[in-house]
Parts: structure tokens; C-alpha cells; sequence
């Protein structure tokens, strides 16, 4: 880029800057030197493709959505957690919000995660052991008791039995007199992933990509607010992807939404903003930048050029980011606090919207209270303590990062390219011209059908372990610096009591409601799913009447079916 294009450049970031708000804080060095918003090429310079750069706030966007960075606003601190039954984990989300968390993350159990209630045989010995057990709004209304849910922003994490845990939300919201208008937040819904990497479906894909369709023209007219889906590359690679993989499998994933919501006749500038990312943060620290910064600038350019988003917030990538659990050892715990302040580092420096930091037990069991207060101050020193949230992308233009981040984005490219192809051979099989959603979602329903993401994931992660175990990739306290005078740790054990009152109390809420009333809700929401009618309305007239998740979730698999996923070797 010519000198004068980059003056013209620095020009409008200056006077966008200058436009905004930033907040009233000391924006200079330890030493007390001042230090500017952002850094670039001096004035008269030119810089070799310096477009693919740029400034903040800006097309193609990699230095940063904002341009004030973090002198406008901080990342948002939003602590993941949730164990044992509504009323511990709201005790927890309390504790968060006194200690300076900016926003809750709920955890869910893995029953509820399966669509199943706690008094299913299958729950057996899971309820409240790796996240909060709901089973009806009466539920969610006491995991957000004293909690204003039209001032807090909240995120769920859950894909499969998504939609109908959001109408638990959104009544738990009724009931405290708030409306749905105005409530924030984000819930996961991306279940895409769940076929690569996690495994927490319900129903084959076309079911589920239906109800998301549902979920994304409600939210867009009726919260606008709120992000329906929030396409997740954590749980790829903490499966054991490559960082290009968790990115080129995420960004797809999201384009498959993206098309959804065209294929609904939605426009483009108004539902994309409801789309926000969820990325894992690992512990190679520029090559986790140059990730988040290439994800960025791939997203811009394929919403303006291929989907024709023209607004800049529909060009947006947001993203909420965790520091990966994968790298957590059992061995040596406390090593574990120096792993996710790294990794917490490499986020922020790369522009990360919102951030959970891991708690160093994570490994072992669910975060004791003093092993979650050490990974929310671990925030907190990096923001109050460090200056880095003094300059916007203050490695833009570092030759590593730059080089780094180039590179990341064309091995995603060559991945979109090798998923596009597989959709048109798989059209091409069948007889069809097109596919009804479109070619991206061709090609990763195929790439699920016939394994292939999940073989590709897999033989990623048996390269590591393989140099794991020849000792080319090294890992304190597991294959070298082994010797130790730390302690086992206490970590924190959710009673099987949980359970058993859990249970008890659902029993005694299907003894208390109008039995007649969920029936004939239930019954309308088979009927909306079998005719191809809205399936949010029924849904919600189900919850209302305390009808459980177990029970919708039963009536929509005895409709659609279960999926089974195919065998690989």
C-alpha cells in the first residue's frame, strides 16, 4: 500500500476515534510515559500489503473490531460455571457478579445437555456433576434468582436441547417482569460442532438445523439484542484439531449459518449480527494471535464478498474466548495457573470481546471457589495491571505475528476450498443441482455424514501425541521437570444428595402443574414440527405450563428421530 492511501487510512481511523467514547482511565506506561491508541506505519511510509493489515475498527477488520480497542470498553469478564442443582450455582453466579465478573456463562449438567431430565434412567449418577441440572423453567428461575436478567448479560453453552432451554430463559426473564426486548447474551445452539467434535446432538441434522432457523427469525425480530448462535471452534479443538482446523471448521460452521438464514429469506444485514464465535485460546501464543486476527479479516471478507453483507456489523466477528482446558494438567496443578494467564494474554492481544479464564483443579473436577477466584483475578491483574489495554493490536505489523497470521489464513482457505468440493460431489451423487441451503452446508453435512471432520481431527491429534510421547513436544510436569513438592489438591465434590433432591423436587413440580395444559402443549408442538409450522411458539406455551426438557425433547425425537453417527476405523 502507497504512502498516501495509508495516510488516508490513519485519517479516518483518527477521526472515528475521535468521534467515540473511551473511558476515563490512565492510558500510559508504569514509567508514566504516554502511550497512543494504536501504531502503525510513520507518516510518508508505504507498507507492502498493509490493506490486509490496516486500522482498527476498519476493513477487513484483523486489528480489532472497535477503534478506540480497549480504550472504549474492556474485554467483558464472563466466568463459566454451574454445578450441583439451581440454587448452588446461583450462589456461585452471585459470588461472580460481587468479585467483578462482567457477565455469567452457565454450565450446564450432562443430562440436561442430552435433552434428558433427571429422573431419566439415563441421568443416573450424572445430575449436577459437570455443570447445573434444569429440568423446567421453575429451574431457571431460581438459577437467576436476585439476579436482574435485563442487566446481565448471559451465555448458555448447550447446542443440542438449545432452543427449548432458551424458552426456559426467556419465561424464568417473565416471571421476573423483564421483557424478552431487552435481554443480551448468547446461546451456543451451534450444532454443526456437535457432529465434528462434541457429540451432544438430539436429532439428525436437518431437525435440528430447522429448529435453529426458527430460533434465528425469532431472536431477529423479536430480540434484536440477543445472539442466537454462537458457532464454537472450542470443543473442535480441544478434540484435538489443529489451530488452521479449528478455525477453517468453526468460520464454515458459520458460514452453514449464514445460508441457513438466507435460505429463510432473511436479510443478511440483520440477522449476521446475531451471529458471535466462541474460540479456544491454546498455549502457542503468537500462533493463537495470528488466529483470532485472521479469523477476523476471513469473516469480514467472505460476508462482504460472498454473502453480501454490507453493513459493518454483519462484516463483524465477535468472539468470546477460553483458555484451553485441553492444556491443563493433573500433574503438578498449580503449573496450570501460569498455562491460563498465558493463554489469557494471547486473546486479549489479539481483541477478544469476552473471556473465561480456567480454574487450575479444572483438570481434576469442577472449580473449588478459591481455584475459580485465582482464574477471575488472573482477568484482572491482566486489565488492571499490565497496559494492554492501552493499544489496539499492539503486535500489528510484528513480521512473526503478520507472517504468522497470513499463514493460518491461507491453510483455512485451502479447508473451505476442500469442503466446498465435497459438497458438490455429494450433490453431484445424489442428482441435485444445489443444495436447499447452500453449498457450504453441502459440504459440511457430508463431511459429517461420512466421518470425515472427525477423522481429520483425529489424525491431528494422534500427530501430537505421537511427538508428546517421543518428547519433540514437551509439557512441564507431565514429560519433563517431572520432580514435585506439590500436594494433592482438595477439590470440590458435588454430593449424590444433589441428585436425589433434584429428582424429588421434579416429582413434586409434575404432581403441582396442570397435567391436562402440558399435554395439549405438548401436542401443538408435535403438531407445529410435524406440519412445518413456527416451533418457538408452542415451545414456549409448553414451558410456561412447566412441561420439563426431557418431555419436549421426547416428543420432537419420537417425531424426528435419533441421530447415530457413523462408524469410523
Amino acid at each position: 500500500m502507497d504512502a498516501d492511501a495509508i495516510t488516508a487510512g490513519r485519517r479516518r481511523w483518527q477521526a472515528r476515534y475521535d468521534a467515540a467514547h473511551t473511558r476515563d482511565a490512565d492510558f500510559s506506561t508504569l514509567s508514566g510515559d504516554p502511550v497512543e491508541p494504536v501504531y502503525g506505519p510513520e507518516p510518508g511510509d508505504s507498507y507492502a500489503g498493509f490493506e490486509r493489515i490496516g486500522w482498527p475498527g476498519e476493513f477487513p477488520f484483523t486489528r480489532g473490531l472497535y477503534p478506540t480497542g480497549y480504550r472504549g470498553r474492556a474485554w467483558t469478564i464472563r466466568q463459566f460455571a454451574g454445578f450441583g442443582n439451581a440454587e448452588q450455582t446461583n450462589e456461585r453466579y452471585r459470588t461472580i457478579l460481587r468479585n467483578g465478573g462482567g457477565g455469567l456463562s452457565v454450565a450446564f449438567d450432562m443430562p440436561t445437555l442430552m435433552g434428558r431430565d433427571s429422573d431419566d434412567p439415563r441421568s443416573l449418577g450424572e445430575v449436577g456433576h459437570c455443570g447445573v441440572a434444569i429440568d423446567s423453567a421453575a429451574d431457571m428461575e431460581v438459577l437467576f434468582r436476585d439476579i436482574p436478567l435485563g442487566d446481565v448479560t448471559t451465555s448458555m453453552t448447550i447446542s443440542g436441547p438449545a432452543v427449548p432451554v432458551f424458552c426456559m430463559y426467556l419465561v424464568a426473564a417473565e416471571r421476573q417482569g423483564v421483557p424478552a426486548e431487552v435481554l443480551n447474551g448468547t446461546l451456543q445452539t451451534d450444532i454443526f460442532k456437535e457432529y465434528i467434535a462434541q457429540k451432544e446432538w438430539l436429532f439428525p441434522p436437518e431437525p435440528h438445523l430447522r429448529l435453529i432457523g426458527d430460533l434465528m427469525e425469532f431472536c431477529a425480530a423479536r430480540i434484536p439484542a440477543y445472539k442466537p448462535l454462537s458457532v464454537s471452534g472450542y470443543h473442535i479443538r480441544e478434540a484435538g484439531a489443529t489451530a488452521a482446523q479449528e478455525l477453517a471448521y468453526t468460520l464454515a460452521d458459520g458460514f452453514g449459518y449464514v445460508e441457513l438464514g438466507l435460505s429463510r429469506g432473511m436479510d443478511v444485514n440483520a440477522f449476521a449480527p446475531g451471529l458471535s464465535f466462541f474460540f479456544d485460546a491454546h498455549i502457542d501464543f503468537f500462533e493463537e494471535i495470528a488466529k483470532f486476527r485472521a479469523a477476523r479479516r476471513i469473516w469480514a471478507r467472505w460476508m462482504r464478498d460472498v454473502y453480501g453483507a454490507t453493513s459493518e456489523r454483519a462484516q463483524w466477528l465477535r468472539f468470546h474466548t477460553q483458555t484451553a482446558g485441553v492444556s491443563l494438567t493433573a500433574q503438578q496443578p498449580y503449573n496450570n495457573v501460569v498455562r491460563t494467564a498465558v493463554e489469557a494474554l494471547s486473546a486479549v492481544l489479539a481483541g477478544t470481546n469476552s473471556l473465561h479464564t480456567n480454574a487450575l483443579d479444572e483438570t481434576l473436577a469442577l472449580p473449588s471457589e478459591r481455584a475459580a477466584e485465582i482464574a477471575l483475578r488472573t482477568q484482572q491483574v491482566l486489565m488492571e495491571e499490565t497496559g494492554i489495554t492501552s493499544v489496539a493490536d499492539p503486535l500489528g505489523g510484528s513480521w512473526y505475528v503478520e507472517r504468522l497470521t497470513d499463514r493460518i489464513e491461507r491453510d483455512a482457505e485451502r479447508i473451505f476450498a476442500e469442503i466446498a468440493e465435497r459438497g458438490r460431489r455429494a450433490l453431484g451423487a445424489s442428482g441435485q443441482a444445489e443444495h436447499p441451503i447452500g453449498p457450504m452446508t453441502s459440504g459440511l453435512l457430508s463431511g459429517i455424514e461420512d466421518g470425515w471432520f472427525t477423522g481429520q481431527i483425529a489424525d491431528s491429534a494422534f500427530q501430537y501425541q505421537q511427538a508428546l510421547e517421543k518428547g519433540e513436544k514437551r509439557v512441564v510436569g507431565v514429560n519433563c521437570h517431572t520432580a514435585s513438592v506439590t500436594d494433592d489438591l482438595e477439590i470440590l465434590r458435588v454430593s449424590h444428595e444433589v441428585e436425589r433432591e433434584q429428582v424429588r423436587e421434579l416429582a413434586r413440580r409434575r404432581a403441582a402443574r396442570d397435567g391436562a395444559a402440558v399435554e395439549r402443549a405438548l401436542g401443538e408442538l408435535v403438531a407445529a414440527a410435524r406440519g412445518g409450522g413456527d416451533t418457538i411458539a408452542p415451545m414456549l406455551t409448553a414451558v410456561r405450563a412447566e412441561a420439563t426438557l426431557g418431555e419436549i425433547c421426547g416428543v420432537l425425537r419420537d417425531e424426528w428421530g435419533s441421530y447415530v453417527e457413523p462408524p469410523g476405523f
